[in-house]
């Protein structure tokens, strides 16, 4: 009982340091309550500053990527415990996003800005509209078995873990991947974008293209209709005429 309290209450950490690093990510984002936001004035010259920043997304993207394909996992639970996987997962991502938030160095420049009262109210709508799709659609598809707190609370009330079933309900009939269409508003809804933000925006944008790649191979492994889905369904842009 105490080993699975215990993993229980890893479980709920690693969760709320996940919400505490997106909650910090958007502040960095919009400027408000952090000390250095993304789009701070520039520290270093221009082209150390892109090698750092460039090297942070890719740091960040191999770990949120390598841990979560099918081989690694396999690996890596032969000494973390299949229960705790997501968790630990869940737990290096929300380091990896700090990580890059607190080395990330400001590069100043602007590429546009956006002053009018009206354009400003539709960015700032775009983005919120952003954070509301990323966060439903996680709940969707089961908010806590994505996060690692219904495998330890699975464990913690003694029932055996079972697999989710493939389904698409709501935003996941008019895209695969409502997720992924939630940060890519997060990333460019942005009424000033400088040039650091521009970084972000796109080194994101083609690790989420190149990570569906891999997302949809495991899922076509893992359910058999998924590929009538895939078919079916586009990808990131919904179609206007069904």
């Amino acid at each position: 009982m105490i080993a699975r309290t215990l993993s229980f209450a890893f479980g709920v950490l690693a969760y709320a340091l996940c919400v505490a690093s997106l909650v910090y990510f958007m502040g960095w984002i919009l400027g408000v309550g952090v000390p250095v936001p993304i789009d701070a004035p520039a520290q270093l010259p221009m082209m150390p500053a892109l090698g750092i920043d460039a090297g942070l997304l890719l740091a960040f993207a191999l770990q949120h990527s390598l841990m979560a394909r099918p081989a690694f996992k396999t690996w890596w639970t032969r000494w973390v415990p299949a229960t705790l996987e997501r968790s630990v997962y869940v737990l290096f991502s929300s380091l990896a996003l700090l990580a890059v938030m607190y080395y990330w160095q400001p590069i100043g420049g602007v590429l546009w800005q956006v002053d009018s009262p009206v354009g400003l109210m539709a960015i700032v709508f775009v983005f919120a509209a952003g954070w509301v799709i990323l966060f439903l659609a996680t709940f969707l598809i089961n908010h806590f078995d994505l996060f690692g707190l219904r495998q330890v609370w699975l464990q913690l009330v003694g029932r055996s873990y079972t697999h989710l079933p493939f389904e698409t309900p709501l935003l996941y009939r008019w895209v695969r991947h409502p997720l992924y269409v939630g940060w890519l508003l997060i990333f460019w809804a942005a009424p000033t974008m400088t040039v650091a933000h521009a970084v972000l925006a796109v080194g994101w944008t083609a690790y989420i293209l190149i990570a569906i790649r891999f997302e949809e191979r495991d899922l076509l492994r893992v359910h058999r209709e998924y590929q009538q889905y895939r078919e079916r369904v586009p990808m990131l842009v919904p179609r206007l005429l069904r």
